[in-house]
């Protein structure tokens, strides 16, 4: 029997086949699932966004899906609310629950399951956000300058000096969070990795597995390619049109197939070409998503041949549970 203070998380890239498996599962184990996704949050970006199919969303609960008007900015931050008691949306639809309720819910069997492929988000929720206020302009000014002046290698050999394991998870590219964890070092006297690792997260409060669905590049970019061709059948011409028209805001616009098919309708170049554009950059995203996934040790792998069934790599989910 499966512990009932257990979270799932169901991850992985871009048309690998999360929602239909995520459901598989959710219905084995009467779980409900939380979306994970930075973009269907949105109302009325369906196609664009591959949300759930309305005869998904019906034989099991889904949430946070659909509750964000366009015109909304949005950020992790706003996803995870800094308070696990504002993202938990699991039983009641729109309505932000209590922890308590969660723990009330999970104690009558239901199961929390998280599926999507935005890191970030998965991140800030197992581990916690990072609360630090510590902010100077000046100092932060000052880095800057110096960047532009020595470049950021300058500034990221200073950083490896002060905080090893910060400087190991950032890019030596990546000015933004080098300066940022300058500045707080600057101020507090204290490394930002030691400070990030006093975040409390759903992984202080319950148990936490994490799958992550892949197959082969060839099988994936082949999967992405039939899903863009699918959407383009589904409407996403007209979808987009009718999103244009509209206040997006700058998260929303973000949505791949919104650029690319703005240079259509624009003229700078054929429906073809905006299709392929289309799915060249959905291909790009999957890899950045596993490069994200890769980091994480605590995910468990799950390797797909293509061609499987959802119900049976739910099966195999399920033994991995047991």
């Amino acid at each position: 029997m499966l512990p009932k203070e257990r979270i799932i998380f169901i991850i992985g890239p871009t048309a690998v086949g999360k929602s239909e498996i995520a459901v598989s599962l959710a219905k084995k184990l009467s779980g409900e699932i939380i979306s994970l996704d930075s973009m269907q949050i949105y109302k009325n970006m369906d196609i664009i966004t591959s949300k759930p199919t309305h005869g998904q969303m019906k034989s099991v609960p889904h949430h946070i899906i659909s509750v964000l008007a366009l015109a909304k900015e949005y950020n992790v931050s706003q996803y995870r609310k800094t308070d696990l008691k504002k993202v938990m949306v699991i039983l009641k639809k729109g309505r932000k629950t209590s922890l308590e309720k969660v723990k009330a819910i999970l104690r009558k069997g239901k199961i929390p399951i998280f599926a999507g492929g935005t890191g970030l988000y998965m991140s800030v929720l197992i581990d916690g956000i990072f609360k630090e206020k510590a902010q100077n302009k000046i100092i932060r000014s000052k880095l800057y300058k110096i960047s532009q002046k020595q470049g950021s290698n300058y500034l990221y050999k200073k950083l490896k000096k002060v905080d090893p394991q910060a400087a190991f998870k950032i890019h030596p590219n990546d000015i933004r969070r080098i300066i940022r964890a300058l500045e707080v070092f600057k101020i507090t006297g204290k490394p930002i990795s030691a400070l990030q690792r006093q975040r409390q997260g759903l992984k202080d409060k319950y148990e936490i597995k994490v799958f992550c669905l892949n197959m082969k590049r060839d099988k994936l970019y082949q999967r992405i390619d039939q899903r863009v061709e699918r959407m383009f059948k589904q409407g996403l011409i007209c979808e987009v049109k009718r999103l244009l028209k509209k206040r997006l805001s700058r998260t929303a616009s973000c949505a791949i197939g919104i650029k690319e098919l703005k240079g259509y309708f624009l003229g700078q170049y054929d429906l073809a070409e905006a299709k392929r554009l289309i799915q060249r950059n959905s291909r790009h995203y999957a890899k950045r998503q596993l490069t994200w996934f890769r980091k994480d040790k605590r995910i468990d792998w799950v390797n797909l041949s293509g061609n499987d069934k959802p119900i049976k790599i739910a099966k195999r989910l399920w033994k991995k549970l047991c």
